[in-house]
């Protein structure tokens, strides 16, 4: 369809004009489709706060806006995207997860982080606890035994603009020992003896937080202040529902 103007020249009027408006209605379209998906996600972390923290004594100022901004849902298979907030640990694969954002708060919180500290992340798996770290301490180093979680989380992070977290892949009961001492060593996954090496890199009046897991295979998130005397224990809770055989999918009849 053609237009006329007032020299008696014809345009291609809506030849040139359609396409664009399409093209604009297109866009404007995704960016509210994006902005309903963040505002969904922004919401559903200010209900996880609400419900699964602040009841459960998780206080730390800091903390609590790192966890209602970091974007969970981001840092699990998309295939359990739908159950990112929910209060339950996520499977990476068979062997290993992602812990609740509840556990990753309380081992966080009991490590009494300052936006000074430097801090060692031992199985930082896909970076979700790394990236709320990041928001409340200067730096984080973690290690991290699995080739393609160690690279996929440094991705993710800095395509996230975390700029003060590193990742590396290693030996994780090995620690990082070129960037020791730390003010505090979080331990993802639970174990049954406390490596030495780990508590080498501990400074003084650091703390180390970890799930201890005793012959019965009962789990206790403790935490660890290392003193000139040796280490200084406190139980903080019961059970971890951390697992590093896979989580149980089945839970109160919902599938992931």
């Amino acid at each position: 369809m053609t237009a006329t103007i007032g020299s008696g020249k014809t345009v291609l009027f809506f030849k040139l004009f359609i396409p664009g408006l399409l093209v604009l209605i297109f866009a404007q379209g995704c960016n509210s489709s994006a902005n309903t998906e963040d505002a969904k996600y922004s919401a559903e972390r200010k209900r996880m706060v609400a419900r699964d923290l602040l009841k459960k004594d998780i206080r730390d100022p800091a903390l609590l806006v790192a966890m209602e901004e970091v974007p969970r849902h981001l840092f699990v298979d998309p295939i359990y995207r739908s159950f990112a907030y929910a209060d339950r640990p996520l499977p990476i694969n068979r062997t290993q997860s992602i812990p609740q954002a509840y556990i990753v708060a309380l081992m966080v919180q009991s490590a009494q982080l300052s936006p000074q500290h430097r801090v060692l992340e031992i199985g930082s798996r896909t970076g979700y606890q790394t990236a709320i770290l990041s928001r409340v301490t200067a730096q984080v180093y973690g290690v991290e035994t699995a080739h393609n979680l160690a690279f996929g989380a440094n991705q993710l992070l800095k395509k996230l603009d975390y700029v003060n977290v590193h990742i590396k892949q290693g030996d994780e009961f090995l620690g990082w020992p070129e960037y020791a001492p730390y003010d505090a060593i979080l331990i993802t996954d639970p174990i049954p003896e406390i490596p030495q090496a780990l508590v080498d890199q501990l400074k003084v009046g650091g703390r180390m937080v970890l799930s201890l897991e005793n012959s019965h295979g009962i789990q206790r998130v403790t935490a660890l202040t290392k003193t000139d005397q040796g280490l200084d224990k406190k139980i903080i809770a019961g059970k971890a529902f951390i697992s590093v055989t896979g989580v149980d999918t089945e839970e109160k009849g919902e599938t992931p």
